[in-house]
Formats: C-alpha cells, structure tokens, sequence
C-alpha cells in the first residue's frame, strides 16, 4: 500500500514542476485518495510535500528559463517586481499565503518569484501553509463530489474552470508583458511584447 502514496507523492510534485498553467496538484491527490481509498491525512501531508517540491524546483529553474527564453530588459523588469516584494517582507510573505489560499492557479506567483530570484525562504513557508490549508479543504470537499460524481464530469468544462483557465493566462499576460518598472514608478499602464530573445 505504500507505492500509492509514492504515486500521491510524486503526482503532487508533477503537476507542480511545470512552468504552466496545469491541473492544480489536489486533484491527482484527490484522485488517487479516491482510487485507492487511501487515507486522507496521509495524501494530505504526502501530496502537499511533493507539491511544495515541485514549486521548489520550479523555482530554482525558472531563471534558467527566463534567461533563455526572456530578453534582457523583461528579466529586469520582473526582477524589480521581486525587488518589491523584498521591501517589505512580511507584505510578501502575506501576499503569497493569501494567494495561495484563494483557488487560484499559482504558476504565475512562482514564474515571477522564479524570475526575480526571490529567496525561498520568504515564499515557501507561506506557501506550505496557504497550501496545506487549501488542499485539506479541496479534498474534504473530494468525499462529498465522489458522492456526486455524475455532475462533476459534467462541469468539468463549466464557466467556473474556463475562468480560472483564462485568469490564468492573463495573469501570465501581465506578468510577461507589462512594464511593471513604468507602471510603479510613474503610474502608467505600457505594454511590452517584445519578449523574447
């Protein structure tokens, strides 16, 4: 019984790692939890850690990333978006707790704190609590749609997950291709879609 809860482990880490928009983690966890009737503090706890990982690592290679792929005067402009958030750490560090929380996709938080090489000592902790809090609700939430299911599959392209999808996107939009430097220190809105090296 044990490979299950690897499976748990390593899918959280999976849905995480990538630099997109993808399935949020809690649903491979729920899935498998489901499946295998596994319990649900352990998925809990187990899926959070890969989850936390994968971000972790997302981290860690999104400079990478950035610096292939982003021209020299984006990765600034994003980097002083880091800037920012170093300030004042504790606005950060609620922000992302915050963030997390809601059900919002957070590639785009850790794409920009990738990208502007935010120290993951001030993103992470809020991170694991946001998500271990968010997650534990997702899959208590779980038991009652298994009880549903039927509705569930036939909402699996609802309004509700097209928007998240689309705010997704477009808060990836911002972050790429905003000029977040003019926005903050002249308070105009300039738009920048030469990118790419």
């Amino acid at each position: 019984m044990w490979w299950q809860y690897l499976l748990v482990f390593f899918g959280a880490l999976l849905f995480d790692i990538v630099p997109f928009p993808f399935l949020p983690a809690f649903t491979i966890m729920m899935f498998l939890q489901i499946i295998f009737q596994l319990n649900v503090w352990w998925v809990i706890v187990i899926g959070v850690a890969g989850s936390v990982l994968g971000r972790y690592i997302l981290l860690l290679y999104t400079p990478f990333l950035a610096g292939k792929y982003l021209n020299t005067s984006k990765n600034i402009d994003i980097q002083f978006l880091g800037e920012k958030m170093n300030e004042n750490k504790w606005k950060g560090q609620l922000f992302v707790l915050a963030y997390s929380l809601l059900p919002l996709p957070t590639t785009p938080l850790f794409l920009g704190a990738g990208i502007s090489k935010l120290k993951t000592k001030y993103i992470i902790p809020a991170f694991l609590i946001g998500k271990f809090t968010s997650d534990t609700l997702a899959l208590f939430l779980g038991e009652y749609a298994v009880e549903n299911a039927e509705s569930l599959l036939e909402n699996a392209f609802s309004l509700q997950s097209i928007a998240s999808l689309l705010l997704a996107l477009f808060l990836l939009f911002c972050l790429f291709f905003i000029d977040w430097r003019t926005l903050i220190q002249t308070k105009k809105l300039v738009f920048n879609f030469k990118i790419l090296k």
